[in-house]
């Protein structure tokens, strides 16, 4: 067996498991130990600490501080743009129609990407949204995740040319810059897009400082990383800021089936709120 550099006990494991539980209602079960120790070693490292006893003891005195390059550190952000294509189509042939008829009176549309990792997903959102809804209109997309980093990176919305494969090329020449001299191989989004987009740092654990009503909220493989109560919990909260007729898209190994029957699926993993 491959010696580790840190002492790392079971006793270590499940003090994090409960720090990460409480505060991010992330569940990690044993499987995930290795992970942990692999994605928390280097942060062990940085802080010049000898074992992951004394980390714990650290992340217990420096709190909130602490918790955020904790939780950064073990989660994981994977994503492109246009991910479960079905999702877009629907927004936009089917739920972008309906808004502009059921909004008709405020002109306004306001959909949530919840758990936005590094900006895919809601500028993918809000590519649509430009595509859809008059310019008149104000059609905004709420961008949050618990990850500062990847907020960081989603609002600097600059990218490696090989992750814009699944953006088609006439949303290509429309929504992004081609970067020219040191910025060869990198695309920016252009301001008019990422003006569509408010980002921010959120635990969805905590309060939200969101006002209903929303039209959609997108949250995808996200609830993977819970149990299920907490994402029953979860689910009845996004119902809350939803009217009835509002959607919910989750992630494609996500069901709402036994955990919350206030919506009805639609199909494809998109969900309609019923009451």
């Amino acid at each position: 067996m491959e010696e580790r550099e840190f002492t790392f006990s079971d006793a270590d494991f499940a003090k994090i498991k409960k720090i990460v539980y409480d505060y991010a209602g992330i569940d990690l079960n044993e499987s995930k130990k290795n992970l942990v120790y692999n994605r928390l070693a280097k942060r062990v490292r940085f802080l010049q600490l000898s074992s992951f006893a004394e980390y714990v003891r650290y992340v217990q005195h420096h709190g909130e501080e602490e918790f955020v390059h904790l939780i950064n550190a073990i989660t994981t952000n994977l994503t492109f743009f246009f991910r479960e294509n079905h999702h877009f189509d629907y927004l936009g042939q089917t739920l972008l129609p309906e808004c502009l008829k059921k909004n008709a009176a405020e002109r306004k549309i306001r959909i949530w990407s919840a758990g936005c990792s590094t900006g895919e997903e809601p500028y993918s959102i809000a590519m649509v949204l430009k595509e859809c809804v008059p310019a008149s209109w104000d059609a905004r997309v709420l961008a949050t995740d618990l990850d500062s980093n990847v907020v960081a990176t989603a609002q600097q919305g600059i990218y490696p040319l090989e992750r814009l494969k699944g953006v088609e090329l006439e949303r290509k020449k429309r929504f992004f810059l081609k970067g020219k001299g040191e910025q060869e191989g990198l695309a920016r989004v252009k301001p008019d897009l990422a003006k569509a987009i408010d980002f921010g740092q959120l635990n969805l654990m905590d309060e939200w400082p969101i006002r209903a009503p929303l039209d959609a909220i997108f949250c995808r493989n996200v609830v993977i990383y819970f149990d299920k109560p907490t994402q029953a919990k979860l689910f009845d909260r996004y119902a809350e800021l939803l009217p009835i007729g509002g959607h919910l898209f989750v992630g494609h190994s996500e069901s709402l089936h036994n955990v919350c029957d206030r919506f009805e699926l639609l199909g494809k993993t998109i969900y309609r709120k019923i009451r």
